[in-house]
């Protein structure tokens, strides 16, 4: 079961959600608004290997916007730090955002049951568009969970601070 907006809001009020900083106006009838934070990371090779770190430049997201290209791959993460220990978060692109043909976490929406962090934003576009920090740019959703269930431990993203570029490479050391 999906949560609703008014059952979202009473469990940020009995801490069983968090969301940090936390503004009642972004709660919608079935989620919360996240906004973007002014940074992203882009990937400095063409090619990307699943087995080693891709290195990544920075890029400021100025108050005048930044203009985004086609085709290429930006990280960058909420302004809102979230965490629950009692639900399952989830996380889709606005359709605003969707209509201007900006997709926001397209394929790793699904968050793990006692996930604390900021969540890193997959975000992608099929033209040009000029993207401005602190837009509400996706939302939050909650599951209920049945049956017993272990909080995420694998530690790879857990109570990150900036945006995280991936990781996969540590699947490979095991």
């Amino acid at each position: 079961m999906i949560l609703s907006g008014k059952e979202i809001l009473r469990n940020v009020e009995s801490k069983n959600i968090i969301i940090e900083p936390f503004d009642k106006k972004k709660i919608n009838p079935n989620s919360y608004n996240l906004s973007l934070f002014n940074e992203l990371l882009v990937y400095e090779n063409n090619v990307l290997d699943m087995k080693i770190p891709n290195p990544v430049k920075k890029l400021v997201i100025p108050e005048e916007g930044l203009l985004l290209e086609p085709n290429k791959l930006y990280l960058g993460r909420t302004n809102e730090f979230t965490k629950t220990e009692k639900f399952v978060p989830m996380l889709e692109g606005r359709s605003s955002t969707g209509r201007l043909g900006l997709f926001i976490h397209v394929t790793a929406g699904f968050g793990d049951i006692g996930f604390a962090g900021y969540w890193t934003l997959e975000i992608f576009c099929v033209q040009p568009i000029v993207i401005y920090p602190n837009t509400e740019i996706c939302q939050i959703y909650y599951h209920d969970i049945h049956g017993d269930y272990d909080l995420y431990s694998s530690g790879k993203y857990q109570n990150n601070v900036g945006i995280q570029p991936s990781l996969m490479y540590k699947d490979f050391e095991k």
